[in-house]
């Protein structure tokens, strides 16, 4: 229903076989493309849970509070996990661990403050969530230009990668010519050098 409902908000669509995520210029499958329900919910549970061991934090510290106030302090906690993780680095635990991360659509990068503030605040009211349309987009992603995909999505690359023959540096030199191809250097002949006539060297009498 909640993908129904999405498909009539966003008006016209693209054929039906079309991946989700491809209009987005995403990959229709592997890193970087769309992810669906499924891995977001692992990452969600995952996250709860991680919210729940940092609201009782305080209890471990001596302070007790009662029920309703601790389920009010892992909500908290579990969406400021989701702010800061999510602007800082694209990711929240329970992402990282699933091996997903929310970018921006436009760049591919993390959706900064502003845009993950107004992504966290539509997720605390839980029903934008549900309302996702054909790209696998809750309403919190649509309202801040950001899609969850998985793997470590990297920015489109502009320009392109080093020769082949040298990753490292890039640079390409000059073909060398072989050993065969090489011609043996000719030595030139040294000059005699001729005796002084006005020195005369002792002669050598053999040994008896």
């Amino acid at each position: 229903m909640g993908r129904a409902l999405g498909n009539w908000l966003e008006g016209p669509q693209l054929p039906r076989d079309t991946p989700p995520g491809v209009r987005l210029g995403l990959p229709a499958d592997g890193p970087g493309s769309a992810v669906g329900a499924g891995p977001r919910l692992a990452a969600f549970a995952m996250d709860a849970v991680i919210a729940n061991l940092l609201a009782g934090v305080p209890v471990l510290l001596g302070l007790d509070y009662s029920v309703n106030a601790r389920g009010l302090a892992v909500y908290l906690a579990f969406l400021l996990e989701e702010l800061v993780l999510v602007a800082v680095n694209g990711q929240t635990i329970g992402m990282r661990v699933i091996g997903i991360r929310v970018v921006r659509v436009r760049d591919h990068r993390p959706a900064g403050w502003f845009w993950s503030a107004v992504r966290t605040v539509l997720l605390a009211l839980a029903i934008p969530a549900f309302i996702w349309d054909r790209d696998l987009r809750g309403t919190h992603d649509r309202a801040a230009g950001t899609v969850v995909v998985r793997g470590p999505a990297r920015a489109r690359a502009t320009a392109s990668g080093p020769a082949p023959d040298h990753p490292a540096s890039g640079r390409v030199e000059p073909d060398r010519p072989t050993s065969a191809q090489r011609k043996p250097a000719q030595r030139k002949p040294r000059p005699r050098r001729r005796p002084d006539p006005g020195t005369h060297e002792p002669t050598r009498r053999p040994a008896q």
